[in-house]
């Protein structure tokens, strides 16, 4: 379903999650929160789509309701949240985004950017939730896997409504293309995406 070039090598989680869970744990609050923040600035770029505004707020909720379900396992375990830090691979991602355009190719784009950074949370999700050393965390990612395949989805179809005249499929393909080129880079950092 996802397409994803490059899937996360399994290794991933006991060569890196399983000996930093909370390096891991305040990474995945800060990409709840910045994902909220992305629905929420989605709404105020393109606030005549009616239909996307509603879902972007309900996205913005349901993100920050993650952040702190996450925070929450955070605090259960005795540790507080960290700082925020830079997602490299987000900003790698970004720089694939077309500059320039008409309003029309902006928002697909946009929504082809969140739609890319929701499948690979996705996938990650997934390697945790059938590899992790510990039950109650593989139930907590099994639960947010399902989730972001949901958001995946929904940016996706988004993206196919309001593109048209633009081939979205083919844009979608480069996308994919691009971010195989990338993740080769990520994988051994204690983050969700590094």
């Amino acid at each position: 379903m996802l397409k994803l070039k490059l899937p996360t090598d399994p290794k991933w989680v006991k060569n890196v999650v399983e000996k930093n869970i909370a390096e891991i744990l305040t990474d995945h609050a800060w990409c709840e929160q910045k994902a909220a923040s992305n629905a929420i600035s989605i709404v105020v770029k393109y606030p005549e789509f009616t239909d996307l505004v509603q879902e972007m707020i309900k996205l913005s909720q349901e993100e920050l309701s993650h952040f702190q379900m996450v925070h929450e396992k955070i605090v259960q375990r005795g540790w507080v949240l960290g700082k925020e830090r830079k997602d490299d691979y987000v900003g790698r991602l970004y720089e694939f985004m077309k500059k320039g355009g008409s309003r029309q190719e902006s928002l697909i784009d946009r929504l082809l950017f969140a739609a890319m950074i929701e499948a690979r949370s996705c996938e990650r999700f997934k390697v945790l939730s059938e590899n992790i050393n510990e039950d109650e965390l593989a139930a907590f990612y099994y639960e947010l896997m399902v989730s972001e395949a949901t958001h995946y989805t929904m940016f996706i179809g988004f993206a196919r409504k309001y593109g048209q005249g633009i081939d979205v499929d083919q844009r979608w393909e480069e996308w994919l293309a691009y971010e195989a080129k990338i993740i080769l880079n990520y994988g051994v950092k204690e983050s969700i995406h590094g």
